[in-house]
């Protein structure tokens, strides 16, 4: 707040005094003109005299003694003291003074001219000049304020700063789950006010981040052009670089669980993860020996590999249908479902395989499965990245463990010749949390291929 020298301590206990009190935090420190300003009038003093009578601050004689410019470095000193509640005393040194800054202090003290490498001021000294000499007769505090204006406190600004940024972060907390984990890390990590720079922007930031995040996902998926214009009323307002596509973006990997990356790339995939899409013809899945419509059952009866947009999966029906079995394999390496095709042909059980983080087009396969009843048996590699995947396929579609449980990681571990070694920060494994304990504990990563003939050796049994 600020300090209002005519709301000051009476004389015998001033603000600022040779006691070495310095301003309370409550105080405010205001100059109050009596007419004019300091070019030469009075103006209204930190507190009452001793008789009851207000005192004055005589800003004409204050100009001369104080306000030369050449001792600007030392009413800056005082000021600076005065706006972190310091007691004015004791002693503030300029080094390599100019010759003029000499004269002015030696001048102002009446002392002998120095030579020295650095100038020394005591405040006691200047304050009770002040005083005695009625220039500002409640001492340092009201000149000072007379001379450059009004003093806020730091810490009373500090507490204002962090209330506007308090309430800028208000929005959050409708968020629930994951998203309300994430608001409380990027709070404490001040990815907001990096994005925003001050309070007033952050509100209006975080309202709207608020808004998409709560519509997401989007069920079909979308372009995010449409679904900005729609939620947050401008096809441009989720653009790659805007503050707003950063902190949504950041909420997105909160919500889908979408790996640590870089890159044009990775950030189309991420947001793809909510289902937001580029365009509707770059997501992508692979499949085999899927059914349902011609082309489908060309490629089936050939037993090779289909790659699907989500542009097809989206607008085209029939869907791919459920198989006679009522069971998909879901496996997240290629050369998983090449091998397939390979060694089984229009004989293999039906596949699909992630390539990585499942894409706006897989998630858009396996729901549409999913939901007309269709088993799905997941596979991944055993690794912190891969019990990710995992982790985000499941946030979104139902699926049970193929070979992915923790008595598998152990079996594949003793059989494991070379041990590659375990890389990435750990991971959850909701399906099974002993097989987190297991990864940590063996830290050994056992990629899909490294168990691919025992998946062949399930996939043959189904093929029977």
């Amino acid at each position: 707040m600020d300090v209002n020298p005519r709301a000051t301590p009476p004389a015998d206990d001033p603000v600022g005094a040779a006691t070495g009190r310095a301003a309370p935090a409550d105080a405010t420190v205001d100059a109050a003109p009596a007419g004019r300003s300091s070019g030469g009038d009075r103006v209204a003093s930190a507190g009452p005299s001793p008789d009851g009578d207000r005192t004055a601050v005589d800003a004409e004689r204050l100009t001369r003694l104080l306000g030369d410019p050449a001792l600007a470095w030392l009413v800056e000193r005082i000021r600076q003291r005065i706006a972190r509640a310091q007691p004015l005393t004791g002693l503030v040194s300029l080094s390599n003074p100019a010759e003029s800054q000499r004269r002015c202090v030696e001048s102002l003290l009446g002392r002998a001219p120095g030579a020295g490498r650095s100038l020394s001021v005591r405040l006691e000294t200047v304050d009770a000049i002040l005083r005695r000499s009625g220039v500002s007769p409640d001492g340092l505090v009201p000149a000072v304020v007379a001379l450059t204006g009004p003093v806020t406190l730091h810490a009373e600004a500090r507490d204002r700063a962090e209330r506007a940024w308090e309430s800028a972060h208000a929005p959050f907390g409708v968020l629930d789950d994951e998203l309300a984990e994430w608001a409380e890390r990027i709070r404490r990590d001040g990815l907001v006010r990096r994005l925003a720079r001050t309070p007033e922007a952050a509100g209006p930031l975080a309202d709207a981040a608020v808004r998409a995040l709560c519509a997401l996902p989007v069920v079909p998926p979308t372009s995010r052009a449409t679904f900005a214009a729609r939620v947050l009323g401008g096809a441009h307002a989720l653009d790659d670089g805007t503050p707003l596509a950063t902190l949504v973006l950041s909420g997105i990997r909160a919500l889908t669980g979408f790996p640590d990356g870089a890159g044009a790339e990775w950030r189309r995939e991420a947001w793809a993860s909510a289902g937001l899409l580029k365009d509707d013809v770059s997501s992508t899945v692979l499949s085999l020996n899927l059914r349902g419509t011609p082309a489908l059952d060309w490629m089936a009866d050939a037993g090779e590999p289909v790659v699907l947009t989500l542009r097809c999966l989206a607008r085209h029906t029939p869907a791919p249908a459920v198989p006679a079995t009522g069971t998909v394999h879901v496996c997240e390496n290629p050369a998983v479902l090449s091998a397939a095709a390979d060694t089984f042909g229009p004989a293999c059980p039906p596949m699909v395989c992630l390539q990585g983080q499942p894409s706006a087009a897989a998630l858009t396969l396996l729901r549409g499965l999913s939901a007309r009843g269709a088993v799905l048996l997941y596979h991944g590699d055993f690794d912190w990245g891969g019990v990710r995947i995992a982790t985000a396929l499941r946030r979104s579609v139902h699926w049970r463990p193929w070979r992915y449980t923790t008595r598998h990681y152990r079996a594949a571990v003793a059989k494991v010749a070379e041990v590659p070694g375990m890389t990435g920060s750990p991971a959850a494994t909701p399906w099974d949390p002993e097989l987190a304990v297991a990864l940590a504990e063996h830290r050994v990563r056992v990629e899909e291929e490294m168990v691919l003939d025992d998946l062949l050796s399930d996939l043959e049994t189904r093929a029977r």
